[in-house]
């Protein structure tokens, strides 16, 4: 069998693709992850073919775009940066898919994919690596006003919400390109494609643990959850020696990072020193774009520019950052607290699912300060509370295999349903 991985996004939404190609791969398939040129060789490295879906210069007015980064407006600029992809990504599947041979696993912006699977019958599973991604009028992370805890009022309110969400935002922002592209070929138009349509009827894959986020009444029901990957490509040397040195050298620092694809977090990168210095605290400032760490960093405080969390945040006090499921997943599997600066997307959503699971503090853009940070770092590394509610996820990751269980559920729509482990 031939299965085609299609992810999205940054770092942390790749990633988590190749690790569960690397397992397909092991379990005697062929697998071809179809992405941007900028991660080609990560793919390589884990073994797998590459398809070009893209360059970094196709990403980059977006990257650049400060408005990526807001609340609502950053639908609109994902949307441009996206969209123009969809054909061409339409073009790839309907050219490398073999009736009764390939399997298509595709990420939650993957839409062409969706458009594949009704023009060409191409089996589909919809991967989803936030809760997020699976909207409900039940579930609510704690993100919406306080009214809506009344349960005679949620669900009703939680429906005209998402529907002028979807009139208002999303379908400005995806459903013309997805319609057009519809259009041409000869498909009848989607009315509010990011809700319900946007999942495969066949299988959805959700790549987090029902403790994280409980499935709810509405989801769709073809809907199964394996667990976090946890994959930070491990085909990667160990951590640098200047890197090593520096654990080595005192107590374990405080991690910050603004996610992998923020290109305007100066302001973040200089609270955050501002922070150590008050705190007394070693910590290290994560982020590829050299230009937005400040000058004259405290003493103890460093810039690098990427770390596999897997390998360092064992070896961290905390984590402080914008939320990204990657990012909040590998600390909940080293067990360390976190910090959360949400500033779009599903990092809302993600960071009150970690404050109610007992782990995390979350501060708003404008109250993101370094005398604030200081503060809150205090009170989650001075809590005994958190500490063990830390531990005792932590605990969790042993029990399980995500990506066996996620092979599994692509298998199952290919040729024939395989059995066993690697």
């Amino acid at each position: 069998m031939t299965v085609m991985l299609i992810p999205m996004g940054s770092t942390g939404d790749v990633y988590p693709f190749i690790g569960l190609g690397a397992v397909l791969r092991s379990r005697g398939h062929r697998v071809e992850v179809v992405a941007n040129s900028y991660y080609q060789s990560a793919v390589e490295r884990a073994g797998l073919s590459f398809v070009e879906l893209g360059t970094y210069e196709d990403l980059r007015p977006g990257l650049e775009d400060p408005d990526l980064w807001h609340r609502w407006k950053g639908f609109l600029v994902l949307g441009r940066a996206i969209l123009p992809l969809m054909r061409r990504l339409y073009d790839i599947i309907a050219d490398r898919y073999v009736p009764g041979e390939t399997v298509v696993a595709a990420s939650s912006l993957a839409l062409a994919a969706r458009v594949a699977q009704e023009k060409l019958g191409v089996p589909l599973v919809t991967v989803h690596l936030q809760p997020a991604a699976i909207r409900s009028s039940y579930d609510d992370p704690g993100v919406l006003p306080r009214l809506l805890a009344f349960p005679q009022l949620r669900v009703p309110v939680k429906q005209l919400l998402d529907w002028l969400a979807d009139v208002l935002l999303l379908n400005p922002a995806f459903g013309r390109e997805i319609n057009a592209l519809r259009a041409d070929l000869g498909l009848p138009r989607v009315r509010r494609p990011l809700y319900r349509w946007a999942h495969s009827p066949q299988r959805v894959l959700g790549l987090f643990p029902d403790w994280f986020a409980p499935p709810q009444p509405d989801w769709p029901p073809q809907t199964r959850l394996t667990g976090f990957p946890l994959y930070d490509d491990p085909g990667r040397e160990g951590l640098p020696e200047e890197v090593e040195r520096f654990l080595a050298d005192g107590d374990p620092p405080v991690i910050f990072t603004p996610g992998s694809a923020m290109k305007h977090g100066r302001e973040f990168f200089a609270e955050s020193a501002a922070a150590c210095r008050l705190l007394g605290r070693r910590g290290l400032l994560l982020t590829r774009f050299d230009e937005q760490v400040p000058d004259g960093l405290p003493e103890g405080v460093r810039h690098f520019n990427y770390l596999p969390f897997s390998r360092v945040l064992p070896r961290a006090a905390a984590l402080v950052s914008h939320g990204g499921i990657g990012s909040v997943s590998q600390a909940l599997a080293a067990g360390v607290p976190q910090l959360v600066m949400p500033m779009a997307f599903d990092q809302f959503p993600n960071a009150a699912r970690l404050e109610q699971l007992g782990v995390a503090r979350s501060l708003s853009v404008t109250d993101y300060r370094g005398p604030a940070v200081a503060r809150a770092l205090a009170d989650l590394l001075g809590s005994t509370a958190v500490s063990n509610q830390c531990r005792a996820l932590a605990g969790r990751f042993r029990q399980g295999t995500p990506l066996e269980d996620a092979c599994l559920a692509i298998e199952e729509l290919g040729p024939g349903a395989r059995r066993g482990s690697p």
